[in-house]
């Protein structure tokens, strides 16, 4: 009978523990808040392939021009 009653009372402290957490992610603040990270996640992320993407366009334009071209003599 006690170790129901201790498993009953650690239910009940867990859930008491972790309802704030609960309510929070309804919160509109929460919302807001995680709508501006991820936001602030896409804007990174869609600048670090622009800058991954701008090298490999000034090596392919860079390597064509580097190369001279030769004409063939018949």
């Amino acid at each position: 009978m006690s170790n129901s009653m201790g498993i009953a009372s650690a239910f009940v402290l867990s859930s008491l523990f972790l309802s704030p957490f609960a309510m929070a992610e309804e919160s509109p603040a929460f919302v807001a808040h995680n709508a501006a990270r991820a936001e602030a996640f896409d804007k990174a992320q869609a600048e670090l392939t622009a800058k991954a993407q701008k090298p490999e366009q000034t090596r392919q334009t860079s390597a064509s021009q580097a190369q001279p071209q030769v004409e063939k003599d018949s």
